[in-house]
């Protein structure tokens, strides 16, 4: 791992504490309760936390992307609803910053940096999930203005956001069909379920990754300028092209905060093992759980090594679409079966609401899904080693 600066140090730092007295002591009771923590967001917006990589300028930290997967680590160990208000934020404006107009610059990212403005990041719909190429949400030019119709799914802060990234068809007609994808940033009314041309549904209802809402968006005659258009109208039929760029980043960040979320899982299965006793002693002196033990630690040592390793070329700027498929699909799958070890050393316990790793178990599965399921990693890992052998090593 590259050695930290003294500020990315005090910043890791300062985030740890936050997590272990302000975090871990309440996620589990907020995620029972599906509750918005919002008196944690506040503190992230104190902290700076939504304006990690938003330059200087416009009012942010301006670090790198590596310094951001060591934050999302740190808040994925309390919990990874906290990384998850964040991450369709963080990918909004790193577009925006990229692919933005000056003007589209200078009016979101100062607000953005602060956490005044929040963004969600909407791509998928109903019948196009990992298939991008098939989406149908349609966004018709009518005088200077844009009408957009149709229905997005999973929308991480869909109904609390002020502005979503939105990526539609704007020529349904192109060939090859993602030239004819165009990126919005669609301004809304945060906590509003119905205005004028949008409907946010009640929440979806998970499994795990609680707290933070994901919804449906319903567009239905919503109208935005055509300066709305990401980059400007020069850059209709970009969309996809730039919707993808950021995607490579998510997967930096599922990775991070699956190593956070598998480090959560290992320290509370050391703590109860070095606590539970049978037989006459501690189970941390079973052999058995010594084990898992040895398995647990080793996975998350080697899934933590490829996720700094994507971040830090990624920061970069150079690509690493191999690196993060990689860094997402092995950390991720590490996740869910560190949690899975670390019910099992807990027993019965373990499946009790009373005990952590319950929601770290319901949680993990989440991680395996994101930003392109873990089949669609491989897929996209296999094209990159057959294409160019020596790319992996």
């Amino acid at each position: 791992m590259p050695s930290l600066s003294e500020e990315q140090v005090e910043l890791v730092q300062l985030v740890r504490s936050f997590v272990d007295k302000e975090v871990l002591p309440v996620a589990s009771e907020l995620d029972h309760r599906d509750e918005f923590p919002a008196g944690l967001v506040d503190t992230m917006k104190e902290i700076g936390l939504f304006g990690i990589t938003i330059p200087e300028e416009y009012g942010g930290l301006g670090l790198d992307l590596f310094t951001y997967a060591l934050v999302i680590k740190e808040l994925s160990r309390g919990w990874i609803s906290l990384s998850g208000v964040i991450n369709t934020h963080f990918m909004a404006a790193w577009m925006i910053l990229n692919f933005g107009t000056q003007e589209q610059r200078h009016r979101y990212l100062p607000r953005m940096a602060t956490g005044e403005w929040r963004s969600a990041y909407s791509m998928t719909e109903p019948h196009a999930g990992s298939d991008v190429q098939a989406i149908r949400t349609r966004a018709r030019r009518d005088g200077d203005e844009y009408v957009i119709n149709g229905q997005k799914m999973w929308a991480t802060n869909g109904l609390r956001a002020n502005m979503i990234m939105l990526l539609t068809v704007t020529d349904p007609q192109a060939q090859p069909r993602h030239r004819g994808m165009t990126a919005f940033i669609v301004e809304k009314e945060p906590g509003v379920g119905e205005q004028p041309g949008l409907t946010v549904p009640p929440h979806l209802k998970k499994l795990g990754y609680r707290g933070v809402e994901s919804t449906e968006l319903v567009f239905d005659g919503f109208r935005t300028p055509a300066s709305s258009v990401l980059g400007g109208e020069t850059q209709t039929g970009q969309g996809f092209r730039q919707f993808m760029a950021a995607v490579e980043l998510g997967r930096v960040n599922v990775a991070a905060r699956a190593v956070g979320l598998a480090t959560c899982a290992l320290e509370q299965a050391i703590a109860y093992a070095n606590q539970r006793e049978t037989f006459g002693k501690v189970i941390s002196q079973h052999q058995a759980i010594q084990l898992k033990i040895a398995q647990m630690a080793t996975r998350l040592k080697a899934a933590e090594l490829l996720v700094f390793e994507a971040a830090r070329l990624k920061a970069t700027g150079a690509r690493a679409d191999l690196e993060a498929g990689m860094a997402k699909l092995f950390a991720t799958e590490t996740a869910l079966e560190v949690a899975t070890e670390a019910m099992r050393i807990h027993g019965g316990y373990g499946y009790s609401q009373e005990y952590m790793v319950e929601r770290l178990y319901r949680d993990a599965p989440l991680l395996i899904l994101g930003e392109g399921s873990n089949e669609i990693q491989q897929l996209l890992i296999a094209r990159r080693v057959l294409e160019s052998p020596e790319s992996w090593h």
